[in-house]
């Protein structure tokens, strides 16, 4: 078992419900519920709306999976879910689930880093991450570069976004033109027929004295912002193909280049891309270039691996199971903000898992009800 294991994860952060179950770095199912058609209207993610979609989505996506996978319940050697980053309402109906789950089934519980499963997820494709790995992370909500030499307890943050993530930009912007909601798939079809030179928008971050590794996108956003309501001011068509392949190419050319040179400072020759705007076309073929200029072995999940779903989650417990990490107490809680120094949660007292049967083992525990206390929905 201790290096197969078959595992279930859950994943709530955002407006997937996501289901995926793992053995040992196999996939063998990933059931998805998105929300993301309820909240287009608001043009945004409305985190009350995300939580009850996930309260409704929760049970029926866990049998989808069960039964895609071919396997009982009572078959799974653990239970991961994500534990934070991400909006805490929808995190807790995830954490809700997986305990009563663990709890019914007698099953050890792992409260798992969002982020950290992110870059976990490459092993059901491309096999056993290299250590250490330098990973980018680009999604709605993050951008980040990582060097990680165990992923099931060390992840060291390189770099970040200092304002808005590199999807919030897309998502703006095709907002500014009309696209709709999502932003980033819309914006990457446009400018496959548009030109990346039309127009020179600026490249956040990048001067001589600016961090090496950080980022920012909302100058840029402002930027072109600024560039489309000057042309509908003075009365001229919006090149809307020209403005995402130019909008495009900047973020982009940001993101490989820091990856690429923490890649080469850190003496790492293998860099792994995630997180949902790892799905854009042209940041997985400009990275490729860099990559293969700079003798770096590149890694890109596919794209539906790279946005939010539950097998990630599951491939990040199946190595918590097979490394011997310890499994979270009872009293796990959502984290809305969990560092990704933190790739998992462990509990206080590791053998819970064997007195599920003791009441008097967690009457103490029985805090989640008092809203009151401060971690759950900070």
């Amino acid at each position: 078992m201790a290096d197969e294991p078959l595992v279930l994860g859950i994943e709530t952060s955002c407006d997937e419900t996501g289901v995926g179950i793992v053995r040992g770095t196999t996939l063998l199912a990933d059931a998805i519920a998105s929300s993301v058609d309820e909240h287009a209207r608001f043009g945004g993610v409305v985190p009350e709306v995300a939580s009850r979609a996930h309260l409704e989505a929760m049970v029926p996506t866990i049998e989808r999976a069960l039964k895609e996978a071919g396997v009982s319940a009572r078959d799974l050697d653990g239970i991961a879910v994500t534990a934070g980053p991400g909006l805490a309402g929808a995190l807790l109906v995830g954490v809700s689930a997986a305990k009563a789950y663990a709890y019914a089934l007698g099953k050890p519980l792992y409260g798992v880093n969002h982020l950290a499963s992110h870059i976990c997820v490459d092993q059901l494709e491309h096999g056993a991450l290299p250590e250490p790995t330098m990973a980018l992370l680009v999604s709605g909500g993050h951008s980040s570069l990582l060097l990680s030499s165990d992923i099931t307890s060390d992840v060291r943050p390189m770099g970040a976004t200092i304002d808005d993530a590199a999807g919030e930009a897309f998502d703006k912007i095709a907002r500014v033109l009309n696209l709709g909601f999502p932003g980033g798939p819309v914006i990457d079809r446009y400018a496959k027929e548009g030109d990346p030179n039309a127009i020179s928008f600026p490249r956040g971050l990048t001067g001589p004295r600016d961090p090496a590794y950080d980022f920012s996108f909302s100058g840029l956003k402002t930027a072109v912002a600024r560039w489309i309501e000057a042309k509908r001011a003075a009365g001229e068509e919006v090149p809307v193909r020209d403005v995402s392949a130019s909008f495009q190419e900047a973020v982009v050319d940001v993101l490989t280049r820091k990856a690429v040179r923490a890649c080469k400072d850190e003496g790492v020759d293998h860099l792994m891309i995630g997180g949902g705007v790892a799905a854009n076309s042209r940041l997985r073929s400009l990275a490729q270039e860099r990559c293969e200029a700079a003798g770096i072995r590149l890694r890109v999940p596919r794209p539906k691996l790279c946005t939010d779903n539950g097998a990630m989650v599951a491939a990040l417990g199946a190595e918590m199971v097979a490394r011997g990490r310890p499994a979270s107490s009872w009293d796990l809680s959502a984290d809305s903000s969990l560092p990704v120094t933190d790739p998992h949660v462990p509990g206080h007292d590791h053998d819970h898992v064997h007195e599920v049967g003791d009441p008097a083992h967690h009457h103490h525990h029985d805090h989640v009800h008092e809203v009151g206390e401060g971690n759950l929905y900070s």
